[in-house]
This record gives C-alpha cells, sequence and structure tokens, in this order.
C-alpha cells in the first residue's frame, strides 16, 4: 500500500485527487493550512487518511507534515504538490512582498518539498511527484503574469527533474488544468492594491474585484482526482496531463501557433549561425 502527500486538500482538485486516492485504497496525507478543512476525511477513512496542517511557505510546517506522514505511515510514496493561489497585477503593478509570497507559494515550496522526498524515494529506487500547473504555463492571461511565471518555472523544473530521476525509478508529471468548478476565485486569487490607470484597458479588465465567480466552469475536480490517480498508475504516466475540454482547446492552439511562428522565421533563425 503506498502513501500519498498531497497538498492543498481542503477543496478543489486537491480534494479530489485525496478521495480519489483514498477509494482506491491508498494511504493519505491530506494537508491544508487548516486542518478541520480536512477532518472530514479522516473521519471518513479513519485507518488510511491523516489529516496533517501544512503552510508550504514554512520550512518548519513542512518538516512537520513529513515527519507525521512518517510516524503514521511510513515513507511517501507520492507527492503532489496542488496548493497554490493566484495573483493579478500588470507586471508594473505587482507589489514585491506579494510577488515573493506568490513564489514561495506556488514555487519554492514545491521544490522544499520535492527537496525533503526525494532522498527516500532515490533509496527505495521508486516514487512518483506530481506537480499541478495550469494551462497559464502555456498562455498566460493579461493581467495573470506573476501566476504564469510561477506555473512555468514549476513546470520546466519538473522537466530537468523527470530526466535527472528517471533512471532511479521515480516518475514525474506535470498536471495542466483549466477552468475547474472550485473556490479558486473565491479564496485562492489576490489582487495587487496598486492600480496604474494606463493599465485600465489590459490588466484593469482582469482585475480580482472584476471577477465574479458563478461556478459554472466545465471542469469536475472529482473527475479531475481520479483521472490523476489513474495517470499515476500507469507504467508511463504522462509527462503533462492536460484537464478539460478548454485546457485542451486553448493549449493545442497556443502550441500550433508557436509552431507556426517558429517555421515561418526559420530561415532568418538559422541565418544567425557562423
Amino acid at each position: 500500500m503506498k502513501t500519498w502527500l498531497i497538498t492543498g486538500c481542503s477543496s478543489g482538485i486537491g480534494r479530489g485527487i485525496a478521495k480519489a486516492a483514498l477509494q482506491k485504497g491508498y494511504q493519505v496525507v491530506a494537508t491544508a493550512r487548516r486542518l478541520e478543512t480536512v477532518q472530514d476525511l479522516t473521519a471518513a477513512y479513519p485507518q488510511r487518511a491523516l489529516a496533517a496542517a501544512l503552510d508550504v511557505t514554512k520550512p518548519d510546517s513542512i518538516r512537520k507534515a513529513l515527519q507525521a506522514a512518517e510516524e503514521r505511515f511510513g515513507p511517501v510514496d507520492v507527492l503532489v504538490n496542488n496548493a497554490g493561489h493566484g495573483y493579478r497585477a500588470a507586471l508594473e503593478e505587482g507589489e514585491d512582498n506579494n510577488v515573493s509570497e506568490l513564489f514561495q507559494t506556488n514555487l519554492f515550496g514545491p521544490v522544499a518539498l520535492m527537496k525533503a522526498v526525494l532522498p527516500q524515494m532515490r533509496r527505495q529506487k521508486a516514487g512518483a511527484i506530481i506537480n499541478v500547473s495550469s494551462i497559464a504555463a502555456v498562455c498566460a492571461v493579461v493581467g495573470s503574469g506573476y501566476y504564469a511565471a510561477t506555473k512555468g518555472a514549476l513546470e520546466l523544473l519538473s522537466d530537468a527533474l523527470r530526466q535527472e530521476v528517471a533512471p532511479l525509478g521515480i516518475t514525474v508529471m506535470t498536471v495542466e488544468p483549466g477552468a475547474f468548478r472550485t473556490r479558486f476565485f473565491d479564496d485562492s486569487l489576490k489582487g495587487t492594491a496598486v492600480k496604474i490607470k494606463d493599465y485600465a484597458e489590459t490588466a484593469g479588465k482582469n482585475r480580482k474585484e472584476h471577477i465574479i465567480n458563478h461556478h459554472d466552469q466545465p471542469g469536475d475536480p472529482e473527475k479531475a482526482g481520479r483521472i490523476i490517480v489513474d495517470a499515476v498508475e500507469q507504467p508511463n504516466p504522462p509527462q503533462r496531463l492536460l484537464l478539460g475540454s478548454d485546457a485542451s482547446a486553448i493549449v493545442c492552439a497556443e502550441l500550433e501557433r508557436r509552431l507556426a511562428e517558429a517555421q515561418a522565421q526559420k530561415d532568418l533563425s538559422v541565418s544567425s549561425d557562423f
């Protein structure tokens, strides 16, 4: 029986992954900043679920969560970096403290968790790491460049890590969800207090205060959870897993646009050689 540690299980895709893993018989360490948001999972699966408080921006919190996981279930076999939040601001409007916290949550926190579980995975020559990214890593939304940057960096680190650990029996998968019916726009989206008038018609139209969450997004978090668990169980999990009809359409269109642009300027590109 394998042990999963999943961050950000209070709602959304993280909760969907936790429920799917528990339903399949795995042991799950369901983490969230507030313990009370995940204790229903331990009540439903008292033998196989452990609720643990975890703030990925705090090294001591990471250490304590991993220690609790090992004391209860042993080493972590599957790490899911799902916790994160959004931030809306034009680049020039970005507040240093909020941007730093965003990168700590979405990028450096997941890196710290990966570095913490990799020694044991290397010893046992097995393990899986799933990093939940976003279609924003492929196609940034105006006014959301900082968020896209965190996810783009996480994806490229995942690509490098995948090659580093593949010979050691460890798999790395990046998940790129589209819009899912979660509380992301309610609880997990922050916005800048700096408002520059010149950006009113670009980033200004996409500010947090202009967003109303109608909870009509196409993606189902519980279906996402089941798909992710099923994908990890495959002998060769996908390197990138797109989730949602919108994700498939948007990412494929963007990659086709990039390829067409690269092909159109091929002669100019190669002319820079000696």
